[in-house]
């Protein structure tokens, strides 16, 4: 009996001691971020309950959400954390924190949350040389709307884009169908300013177009899903808001798609996105049946018109349906195609990330069992959706893309279904390097722990 309390006893103070260690590190933090900055996990919104636990491994607990204000307070933040035993899920407007790898905690590591959102600041907008400065929790639409004053855009089509945030877009690689014309993220972005695990703030790049030839940070960081930094400030080159804008479907069998797609990307037409629809999601948007190839055109008025009806030519000859959205009509088609890929109505669809060659991109898409999909028909880069699939059917459907030159990764899912595959399936020999530079960059793997490629 005496051996029964004593143990109650020694629990009971054990409890008492780690409550007024985090009451002490509470106070701590506060220091750094106010009170207002700190949201311990039992009182953290739905919303965010929900986001975060599709990020980390089944029975992995958050204990707080911590908003830094400036990119100051972030650095004393990430400090802190690593001097307390914390590692960090850094997140911003959660849109993509369902994306990638599961986060896990090594056994001598807690966990917290460090929102940028509140880093949302305007930092310069040059407008004659077409660059903007941001902190990496501004939204892109807001960022957008910023730029359309002057007359100018940034030409990336994110997912989610009233959510998501500058940082997260460039920390996922985030592009759209505009990567067609203007490049992917990493070609865009020309300055960054991140947060290393020690908490040290640190540059790269600069706020012009050209700069000293180097170690490009810029490219390591985009696409590392903040395993290696918290990106806090962001420069990116825009472009002049298009004049006209209009967008020509072709529909029908595969073999004449392929070679309408053949002839338009070998040809001196210059359109800004150039996609292969699935046919459930032709159905689905009612734009008729089979195959689609979808292509928009933006320029001039002559342009565009000219270069338009050269494409519904060709569509005629090899025996495709055509048809044509202009201006209004064109704004709202290609708003409306992302949102139905990233509909999140449904409880915990499944997203895909897939790479083909681009050669083999309509066959692919004929052949394979897939609901809603898209295929960035210059580069064989696209996203399919289901809305229930098992693991052996995506297994299935990477060995068939692997063996077009290509890939799948699995970005949103249920968390019990990334546990029972790699989510990333990458096998190349990189990973020895990529091991060595999260080494360097994050020494204690504080950092997004084991959410990236092979656990990294």
């Amino acid at each position: 009996m005496l051996q029964d309390v004593s143990s109650i006893a020694l629990f009971a103070v054990l409890l008492l001691n780690q409550v007024t260690i985090n009451l002490a590190q509470i106070k701590q933090l506060e220091t750094i971020v106010g009170n207002a900055g700190i949201c311990q996990w039992q009182d953290t919104e739905a919303f965010w309950q929900q986001q975060i636990d599709t990020a980390v491994s089944p029975g992995t607990k958050v204990d707080s959400i911590v908003y830094p204000n400036t990119q100051a307070e972030l650095a004393a933040v990430i400090a802190w954390a690593g001097q307390n035993g914390y590692a960090v899920l850094p997140c911003g407007g959660g849109s993509k924190l369902d994306w990638g790898g599961l986060v896990k905690l090594d056994s001598n590591l807690r966990l917290m949350a460090v929102n940028t959102s509140r880093l949302n600041r305007l930092i310069e907008h040059a407008v004659g040389d077409l660059t903007v400065t941001a902190e990496a929790g501004m939204k892109f639409g807001d960022l957008q709307q910023v730029l359309a004053a002057a007359g100018q855009f940034l030409p990336i089509d994110p997912a989610y884009p009233q959510q998501a945030t500058l940082g997260g877009i460039v920390a996922t690689a985030d592009a759209g169908s505009l990567r067609h014309r203007y490049r992917g993220v990493r070609d865009l972005l020309l300055g960054m300013t991140f947060v290393r695990s020690d908490g040290k703030i640190a540059t790269a790049g600069g706020r012009v177009v050209k700069n000293v030839a180097g170690y490009d940070l810029m490219k390591l960081f985009t696409g590392a899903y903040g395993t290696l930094g918290i990106i806090s400030q962001v420069t990116f080159r825009v472009y002049p808001l298009p004049v006209a804008s209009e967008t020509v479907l072709l529909t029908g069998a595969p073999g004449a798609l392929t070679q309408a797609t053949q002839i338009l990307l070998s040809s001196a037409l210059t359109p800004t996105a150039v996609d292969l629809l699935s046919p459930d999601l032709v159905a689905k948007l009612g734009l008729g049946k089979g195959l689609g190839l979808i292509v928009r055109f933006q320029s001039i008025p002559e342009s565009v018109k000219q270069q338009s009806a050269r494409l519904r030519s060709v569509g005629e000859k090899l025996g495709l349906q055509g048809a044509s959205w202009g201006e209004n009509d064109d704004h709202q088609l290609w708003q409306t195609l992302p949102e139905t890929i990233w509909n999140h109505t449904q409880d915990s669809p499944i997203i895909c990330k897939v790479g083909v060659r681009p050669s083999e991109a309509v066959k692919v898409m004929d052949e394979l069992p897939i609901q809603d999909a898209v295929i960035h028909a210059g580069s064989g880069l696209g996203i399919w959706r289901w809305e229930s699939a098992t693991a052996e059917t995506l297994l299935q459907i990477r060995r068939v893309c692997e063996a077009k030159a290509g890939f799948l990764t699995v970005l949103a899912a249920p968390p019990a279904l990334k546990q029972q595959l790699d989510v990333w399936g990458y096998t190349g020999s990189a990973i020895d390097l990529m091991r060595r530079i999260k080494q360097q960059f994050d020494q204690e793997n504080i950092l997004n722990p084991h959410r990236f490629l092979n656990g990294i």
